[in-house]
This record gives structure tokens, C-alpha cells and sequence, in this order.
């Protein structure tokens, strides 16, 4: 099996410790995915890193994002 990987998603829309809190959740519930940090930016664009072992689409992770109210605006791996 292959090891962790690691991805970082940018976020729009977060704007308090319950955002950050909604937001990891979500990407916690995908399928592979090990740990979520969300580096929350008032008024910016705030950053996840994903660490997850598989394949993680991202049509998947936006998905997430835009059902927990949030806008992904970019997605780096």
C-alpha cells in the first residue's frame, strides 16, 4: 500500500471557528482521508491541507466543500 499523501485546498467563506470546525468534518467523512487542518484566514482565503492514503478526486473534495457552504477556489497536490 502506498503511503500518505498530502493536498492543499483553498477555501473561501470561513469566517470563524465553527467554519474551520464544519469544514473539517466534511473532508474528515471522505473516504481516505486520514487528517484535516484548516488554517482559517477572516476575510481570506483559508487553507486545508488534506493528508489521505488513495485516490482523492477532486469533483469529490468540492463537493464537500460547496455542501458544508463554502467555496473551493483551488486544490494543489
Amino acid at each position: 500500500m502506498f503511503g500518505n499523501k498530502k493536498l492543499v485546498v483553498d477555501i473561501e467563506g470561513l469566517t470563524c471557528g465553527h467554519c474551520v470546525a464544519h469544514t473539517t468534518k466534511a473532508l474528515e467523512a471522505l473516504e481516505g482521508v486520514k487528517k484535516v487542518d484548516v488554517d482559517l484566514v477572516k476575510g481570506g482565503t483559508s487553507r486545508a491541507t488534506v493528508t489521505y492514503r488513495g485516490e482523492l478526486a477532486d469533483p469529490v473534495i468540492t463537493d464537500a466543500i460547496d455542501e458544508a457552504g463554502y467555496t473551493v477556489t483551488a486544490i494543489r497536490k
